[in-house]
């Protein structure tokens, strides 16, 4: 056969129970996803702020970085609303490569999947229980996120996902926002498309159960770019793009329309120093317009304790990303508070 078995993954229940979240990070829980929903129907006119590295590599690092992000969304928080990103799945274009601490608890070893599985979950919780803050995490596999659906606050489903029947009718039975990205071709089509389908109801099969979801009333639209036949990226973070979305979107009946901006990936050309300009440039559109100052609920920002990226080898920089390059802390900590001010 062409599949080999590796190892019995626990069911989530028994992984839960092995590694609980106490109640006290449960009601810091229920708060924040309470402020990240009034944020999303319209509520709250807070500003969403989802930032942390490409990819959390490192459990120490990773908490260091969310640390840092909780002492500053104390002086924010009246106009921000801050969620680490801590992504534990990469997807990789070829499918070769470093695919996340979910595959690779240690990135520089051979994949653990039962490890990293535990590896994930015990991060989340240590990142809460240090900072405060509930994080976002990227639903690469639908049936993993069963393993952390008690800890997320918002989840995203990447571009290469986004059309995949199974990531849609997942996210029609969650509780939290989550995220639909474009596709890689940029079709914004395809990409509320699939809000359509995270908002209603399915019938399907998740995880050998039959199940019926109620739909999610918070999925929501995020623009990364996209990349034309001969790669060239196009950028959709421009005002003619928001326009052009809120158009869509008001023919479309959805519930509570919304898009974050993802200043990354095809809107920089991964040039990761462009996200503070990209970033500037959409709360400018925000502020010239109302329509889109209510329709864009936040940016998504890469960024890590140091900037750019490096490979995987035995003379790592601790806190610099292995996959996508990332801003460094000094310029995220001076974006966060400009993105405040122009709230």
């Amino acid at each position: 056969m062409g599949m080999k078995i590796n190892a019995e993954l626990p069911l989530p229940a028994n992984l839960k129970a092995e590694y609980p979240v106490p109640e006290k990070l449960q009601k810091i829980k229920r708060e924040r996803d309470k402020e990240i929903r009034d944020i999303f129907t319209g509520e709250s006119d807070r500003f969403i702020v989802l930032v942390g590295p490409c990819s959390a590599d490192n459990e120490d690092s990773v908490c260091e970085y969310v640390n840092r992000l909780a002492k500053l969304n104390d002086k924010v928080a009246d106009r921000l609303m801050i969620i680490p990103r801590i992504y534990t799945n990469k997807p990789r274009t070829t499918g070769a490569g470093y695919k996340g601490m979910l595959h690779q608890p240690e990135p520089d070893k051979e994949p653990d999947l039962l490890a990293g599985i535990i590896a994930i979950r015990k991060m989340h919780l240590r990142a809460i229980e240090e900072s405060g803050l509930t994080a976002a995490d990227e639903m690469l596999y639908p049936e993993n996120r069963s393993y952390l659906d008690d800890i997320l606050s918002y989840e995203a489903i990447g571009a290469r996902s986004v059309e995949n029947q199974q990531h849609r009718l997942t996210a029609s039975g969650m509780d939290i926002p989550i995220g639909m990205k474009n596709p890689t071709s940029g079709d914004f089509s395809v990409m509320l498309n699939s809000v359509v389908a995270a908002q209603s109801s399915h019938s399907f099969i998740y995880r050998g159960m039959d199940v019926t979801t109620e739909g999610n009333d918070l999925a929501h639209v995020i623009l990364r770019g996209g990349v034309d036949k001969y790669g060239t990226c196009i950028p959709n973070y421009h005002y003619e793009d928001l326009m052009r979305l809120l158009e869509m979107y008001q023919k479309m009946e959805l519930k509570n329309p919304a898009a974050v901006i993802d200043a990354n990936h095809s809107n920089s050309n991964k040039k990761f120093k462009e996200q503070i300009r990209i970033t500037s440039e959409v709360m400018h559109s925000r502020k010239y317009n109302p329509e889109l100052r209510r329709l864009v609920k936040g940016v998504m920002i890469e960024s890590y304790l140091e900037e750019g990226c490096q490979s995987i080898d035995s003379e790592m920089v601790y806190g610099k990303s292995i996959t996508d390059p990332c801003l460094g802390w000094e310029d995220t900590e001076r974006l966060i508070y400009e993105i405040a001010e122009k709230c």
